[in-house]
């Protein structure tokens, strides 16, 4: 499992994942969730994996291939609006699920099913963020709702739902993904450190801001502290039953 968060306010876009894809007694292993293409000026396009971690790497794989042949009929490069960019990672995992589907269903595996966040910008166009289910559908953010998650998403939620609006800041909406990773991590074995954040400025049109923390990286520590803290005092001033008063 995994958890992975796109956050898009009126000034950017931040994209956050965690690191783990396998979790269990004696067995963990890390890989990233976070691929980012850029090609300055032109387009920049920040791509979020969570699921069955070969079908993820088989898209990010047709993808990277699809870019270098320039006989491709379809990739990040070619399609003229983000949308139809999620479009056509949609058919891509659903063509890598097919592929696969007749022996996954004779063994004991969790499926083959791969779920994706595209955010970015192309130049001359608004900036945005899909939801690419394993169906191969996908959906954009709202002003009511401007973030997306993908994996283990209920921990990082309500955070989620209390603080980002339209008008929170970059600053802001980055601090808010970092606490709903975090909260996810404390509550669910299954996602872990190491956590990449990106950031994406709109209309900047180049590689994005972009730090990896770990458990022990003195951003990440002083968040939690922070927000354990701030999280304990706020409980300690809620209001009190009127037998306390007594």
């Amino acid at each position: 499992m995994t958890y992975c968060v796109a956050i898009s306010v009126n000034k950017g876009i931040v994209f956050a994942s965690d690191s783990r894809t396998n979790a269990g007694v004696d067995y963990v292993t890390t890989y990233s969730k976070m691929n980012t293409f850029v090609w300055p000026d032109e387009r920049i396009c920040v791509l979020l994996t969570a699921g069955n971690l070969a079908t993820s790497q088989a898209v990010v794989n047709s993808i990277r291939s699809d870019l270098a042949e320039s006989s491709a009929k379809m990739s990040l490069r070619k399609g003229k609006y983000l949308h139809e960019v999620a479009h056509y990672i949609g058919q891509l995992s659903q063509k890598e699920q097919r592929q696969h589907a007749d022996a996954l269903e004779k063994s004991d595996s969790g499926g083959a099913t791969a779920s994706f966040i595209l955010g970015g910008q192309i130049a001359g166009q608004p900036p945005a963020i899909y939801l690419i289910y394993p169906q191969g559908n996908y959906i954009s953010a709202s002003p009511e709702t401007p973030f997306l998650q993908i994996g283990e998403n209920k921990y990082g939620k309500p955070i989620l739902d209390r603080i980002i609006t339209p008008t929170t800041s970059l600053e802001d909406a980055a601090r808010c993904a970092l606490v709903s990773l975090e909260s996810t991590i404390r509550s669910n074995i299954s996602v872990g450190a190491p956590v990449e954040l990106a950031i994406h400025t709109n209309d900047a049109i180049e590689e994005p801001y972009h730090q990896t923390l770990s458990l022990n990286s003195p951003m990440y520590k002083s968040m939690q502290k922070q927000w354990n803290e701030g999280l304990r005092r706020a409980f300690s001033r809620l209001p009190r039953f009127e037998w306390e008063d007594k």
